[in-house]
């Protein structure tokens, strides 16, 4: 072997090595990320005992006996979130896509973290949508405390499906929250330029096309609540979506 060859061949190696490396530090920190973070409260700075995760658990054993009659395939697209995503229709939305529903109304991201194990990551998905932030803010959490339990959410996510893609819907603009704007928009900058770190984040920005001319949430777009989506909303959020599911 000549001494180019050589040469060659040793920093092809370590070039390897560094990305094997890079990959398992990679991990490692959101391993580690997860362990630091996640408290008993599941990363928020409420009082445990008004916050209880354990108020889902009827509708997370339905899910689970969902499973057991019909155990929807894996590398899927799943849906999680509040009541947003629970009322997608998202067979109608995305025909023919592999689309499995995990949302639960009036649930925050750290139900969600909460339940990951049971609802997320046992069905091996590709591909998470994800919508919560909205109820969270509405209980009192401030942006910031959103913001990190995103950022935990993350870390239990990648720490166990390092190669799944998620989508974060940004959180919407509503008439019936709209006091909430500031902290909603302000969530929303913060976690958008924590997904621009990730090519396996993406942020779904569902904020400006819902707003009108008068700058306020179209009423066209909500059911008599001001909060829900009506078949127009989900109509929006679906031509929003869908570019980020073709070809998945």
């Amino acid at each position: 072997m000549t001494l180019h060859h050589r040469s060659t061949s040793q920093a092809q190696v370590r070039n390897r090595d560094r990305g094997t490396i890079h990959g398992w530090c990679r991990l490692a920190i959101l391993a580690s990320w997860a362990v630091l973070t996640v408290s008993p409260a599941w990363a928020t700075d409420e009082d445990p005992k008004k916050h209880d995760p354990h108020r889902w658990d009827k509708q997370i054993a339905a899910f689970e006996k969902a499973d057991q009659e019909t155990m929807p395939p894996k590398n899927g697209i799943l849906f999680v979130g509040s009541s947003s995503i629970r009322h997608w229709n998202l067979e109608k939305s995305f025909p023919g896509k592999p689309v499995i529903n995990r949302g639960f109304g009036g649930s925050e991201i750290s139900d969600s973290l909460f339940f990951a194990d049971r609802i997320i990551i046992k069905h091996q998905p590709r591909i998470i949508v994800f919508y919560a932030g909205d109820n969270d803010l509405a209980r009192g959490k401030s942006s910031t405390r959103v913001v990190k339990d995103y950022q935990v959410f993350i870390a239990k996510i990648h720490g166990a499906l390092p190669k799944t893609r998620i989508i974060f819907v940004a959180i919407k603009p509503s008439i019936a929250r709209w006091k909430l704007i500031k902290p909603i928009r302000q969530a929303n900058q913060e976690i958008l330029e924590i997904t621009k770190t990730d090519p396996l984040q993406v942020f779904l920005d569902i904020d400006g096309p819902m707003i009108g001319s008068d700058g306020k949430p179209k009423p066209g777009l909500f059911i008599k609540d001001g909060l829900h989506l009506n078949v127009a909303g989900y109509k929006l959020w679906n031509s929003l979506l869908r570019p980020h599911l073709d070809g998945s």
